[in-house]
């Protein structure tokens, strides 16, 4: 059953990235939010197609998304919806903006995916089933230094202002060091560039599609206390490629 999830998953990314490619690059309409966070035509309506699809095929399920909220959160079956990860990168013509899409069972994820439209990267996740990039199997890497490690530093200016500390902790951390946002570095952590990423003020459908992902290609995600993420988490999160790497991010951001 799990397989056939999987399968509905990348046909909802193949409508998803169309939908969004019909957008990006063309004239935006732009709304703020209360947090003062950008949402664009584009995010509504891909949300909407996804939305849709779900309904049609799905319909004693429940959906979490970004732009229209939780519908049916009493559900043991959910599937979670980013319709535009990184609307800023997207709205500014930058080609880094994914689409996030998860299947939870019992609050637990089971498959996810990190489209990447502009790219034409498809990373599916299925647990105890792996991770592929359109079609082909990936995996993390085997770094367990973190000396030796490439570290994605998501939301950095976040850290930077919450977090001065730990944020001059990781300037120091990791052989190659990068700044980043959105899901992209994830990604490349499942398929093995990438070696550990630290990321922060995330919610629900921006870290569990991701958390299929990475964990279904060898690697580790959670809190930063180390707990297991799920839909209470508190949006502060790392990945890593093996225990050991996250052993020790865990031991930095306690400094």
């Amino acid at each position: 059953m799990t397989q056939d999830y999987a399968e509905h998953a990348v046909r909802i990314a193949e409508i998803a990235a169309d939908a969004a490619r019909g957008y990006f690059r063309g004239r935006l309409g732009i709304e703020f939010k209360a947090d003062e966070s950008p949402v664009t035509q584009a995010d509504k309506g891909v949300e909407a197609e996804v939305r849709a699809y779900l309904e049609r095929n799905f319909p004693d399920h429940g959906i979490f998304g970004e732009e229209h909220g939780f519908e049916g959160a009493d559900k043991d079956d959910v599937w979670i919806i980013d319709p535009i990860d990184g609307t800023r990168s997207f709205l500014s013509g930058h080609p880094l903006f994914g689409f996030l899409l998860g299947y939870l069972k019992g609050g637990v994820p089971q498959v996810g995916v990190i489209g990447m439209p502009a790219l034409g990267e498809t990373f599916l996740g299925v647990r105890g089933k792996g991770t592929t990039l359109n079609g082909a199997p990936v995996q993390v890497s085997r770094q367990t230094r973190l000396d030796q490690s490439v570290l994605y530093v998501n939301e950095g200016d976040k850290i930077h202002r919450d977090y001065p500390q730990l944020f001059d902790r990781l300037m120091q951390s990791g052989q190659t060091r990068r700044f980043a946002y959105d899901c992209y570095p994830h990604a490349l952590l499942a398929a093995g560039h990438v070696d550990a990423v630290i990321d922060y003020d995330l919610q629900p459908y921006d870290f569990l599609p991701v958390s299929a992902v990475i964990e279904a290609a060898g690697g580790v995600i959670t809190d930063w206390d180390g707990q297991p993420l799920g839909l209470e988490s508190d949006g502060r999160v790392i990945s890593a490629a093996t225990p050991e790497l996250h052993a020790e991010m865990l031991a930095l951001i306690k400094g």
